[in-house]
């Protein structure tokens, strides 16, 4: 199934099966009935597709930043000198903001301290797409990694790609539990394809690669309709913070 749809369309049919209806009005009611019907529900086919496809506005992007870095403190991010994000915690994610396409400065401070920054990245973000900006590593070799999100789903689907972000794991199967691996060989730094899903709740597992040895169990991840995710991987499997899952919306 193609995952851009063409509301276009939808708007179309709900206009011609009003327009039918409205025709049998008085002289068919059976067939009016059944063209009206047929008319709202190429409407709400048009308001599912405007809901889980939002249109951004042209000429801008939007961005979300994941503190990922182990032994860092809460951040501040700042964008073209001005902050934007306060206090970001470890393992967790902002909400998105929108940006202007082109050519960007980010720099990122401990939370509350604008002496000495622990990192600062030019970045370049295109009109009308949307990125997640994660910041990686230790704080004293802190990185941003820059991922392309793709949040529009087939209507009544659903959709999940995984990122390992966990500096210290090796090579990772994400498997469902006791069966088979899903996505095969993933590395830090490494994000999966997304894979389209009938919407569910599962049990996975994330394994050594080509091993049965589990790292983390995952039980009862819940997928909903209309929806595409981003599950990542972050923390330590030999350390603290503690080897774990970030489930997101995109």
């Amino acid at each position: 199934m193609s995952e851009k749809r063409t509301q276009p369309d939808y708007l179309q049919k709900a206009a011609m099966y009003d327009l039918l209806a409205q025709f049998y009005k008085y002289s068919f009611p059976n067939l009016h009935m059944h063209y009206y019907l047929k008319h709202i529900q190429y409407m709400n086919k048009a308001m599912n597709f405007m809901r889980t496809n939002p249109q951004p506005v042209q000429g801008e992007a939007t961005i979300r930043v994941l503190h990922t870095s182990p032994d860092s403190p809460n951040v501040d991010i700042y964008i073209d000198g001005h902050r934007v994000i306060r206090d970001l915690p470890f393992n967790n994610v902002s909400s998105y903001l929108s940006l202007k396409a082109g050519k960007h400065h980010i720099d990122i401070y401990p939370a509350g301290n604008m002496v000495e920054s622990v990192l600062n990245k030019k970045i370049t973000v295109e009109p009308g797409k949307s990125y997640t900006l994660a910041a990686i590593d230790s704080v004293k070799k802190m990185r941003l990694l820059v991922f392309q999100n793709k949040p529009r789903v087939p209507a009544n689907e659903s959709k999940v790609r995984f990122i390992n972000l966990s500096p210290d794991t090796p090579p990772l199967d994400i498997a469902v539990k006791d069966r088979d691996v899903v996505f095969p060989k993933v590395s830090y730094k490494q994000a999966t394809d997304y894979l389209g899903l009938t919407p569910m709740t599962v049990d996975l597992e994330i394994r050594e690669a080509e091993t049965k040895n589990v790292l983390l169990p995952m039980p009862r991840v819940q997928f909903s309709p209309n929806e595409s995710y981003t599950i990542v991987l972050v923390g330590l499997a030999n350390n603290e913070p503690a080897f774990q899952f970030i489930k997101i919306k995109d």
